[in-house]
């Protein structure tokens, strides 16, 4: 039977509650390649709880330092907000500083990997994520306008370095469809622990609303499914209703029946907590995000002749060899990119802009 904890904690005690999820669920480290993968969605500040906060990402580095001096790597691929923003994503949100030096952008090289045939015929992953020997998953508790909550099955959005999440989010098509496509995303590779951020939570239309609540937990679990079965009744969501874990039961990942799952702490319905609507209509309905994916989708990098020195750092930088030099100025095979916009992040000269 798969276990959630549920254990009261601050930001300033944080440590307790990682050091407990660590005796309930412990894992093999010693010796291994571990990554840490918080919630990094944008570029923000650490208080607008948009991202994982900087003290539950800093106590799970310092609790896996002291089981095993691993390698440890902490990265994400920040959505379609921030495209092109890693460093300045972990920077600004104090993640960075919150690694202890362990920071890796794990967008500047990936692996291409079979997919569903119905979304895409292969995405590119992270390399950090499928040569990692443990993954240790640090979701927020938030709400999502197309998902309802953004947990430990959406966490694993972020495997995927660039505009792929947009195409996605086009090619699913529907609310359902999305919702499915998020499952097939999370097991490619499934992660090995789940920790997740319930001090301050984010209600309403997420997964950037400004409407926070002070809920002081942190959730753990080595099972994804479980846990966001317990994330959506803290809501007062029936987890039955959510596609996503309906799909991921089929698929043998998990359950969200509560009477498969032991709780460990106490599971009280937060009151009076907004949800955004169940059918996902908070985003398919708003004109705004369905403009802002369709910009993701269509964007590409292309040279500026005045700055490009012809060095060619975005060719051996780019993770899906999609830049090729023609004559002095590299040029990109747009059916190749993927728009993760290394290439822009790399550029000495600054010569790359989206277009």
């Amino acid at each position: 039977m798969p276990k959630v904890m549920i254990h009261p904690a601050g930001y300033h005690n944080v440590r307790e509650a990682v050091d407990r999820a660590f005796e309930l669920f412990p894992l093999a480290i010693a010796g291994r390649k571990v990554l840490l993968k918080p919630n990094v969605l944008r570029v923000s500040e650490a208080t607008e709880a948009i991202v994982t906060h900087p003290a539950v990402l800093r106590a799970v580095v310092e609790k896996v330092e002291t089981l095993s001096p691993a390698s440890i790597v902490v990265g994400d691929n920040p959505g379609m907000f921030s495209y092109g923003a890693n460093e300045e994503s972990f920077t600004r949100t104090g993640l960075m500083e919150a690694a202890l030096g362990r920071y890796q952008n794990i967008g500047l090289d990936s692996l291409k990997v079979a997919f569903d045939p119905a979304f895409m015929p292969a995405v590119s992953v992270s390399r950090a994520v499928m040569e990692a020997d443990v993954i240790i998953s640090l979701p927020k508790f938030k709400t999502h306008g197309l998902t309802v909550l953004t947990g430990a099955l959406k966490n694993s959005y972020g495997f995927l370095p660039g505009a792929q999440k947009a195409m996605l989010h086009k090619a699913a098509g529907s609310p359902a469809r999305f919702h499915e496509m998020l499952v097939e995303v999370f097991r490619l590779r499934v992660p090995d622990l789940f920790i997740m951020d319930a001090v301050v939570g984010m209600e309403g239309n997420g997964p950037a609303s400004p409407e926070l609540r002070d809920i002081g937990l942190v959730l753990a679990s080595d099972n994804g499914v479980a846990m966001d079965s317990v994330v959506a009744a803290l809501m007062g969501c029936d987890p039955a209703r959510l596609r996503f874990l309906q799909r991921a039961r089929e698929l043998g990942l998990g359950d969200f029946d509560p009477g498969t799952i032991e709780v460990i702490g106490e599971l009280k319905p937060i009151p009076g907590f907004k949800l955004p609507p169940l059918g996902g209509e908070a985003n398919t309905d708003n004109p705004h995000i369905q403009q802002l994916i369709e910009s993701r989708v269509v964007l590409r990098p292309r040279t500026d002749p005045e700055l490009c020195t012809s060095c060619a750092t975005c060719v051996e930088q780019c993770p899906v060899s999609a830049l090729t030099m023609v004559g002095a100025i590299p040029v990109v095979d747009t059916g190749v990119c993927i728009s993760c916009f290394c290439c822009q992040e790399m550029c000495p000269e600054k010569a790359m802009a989206l277009q």
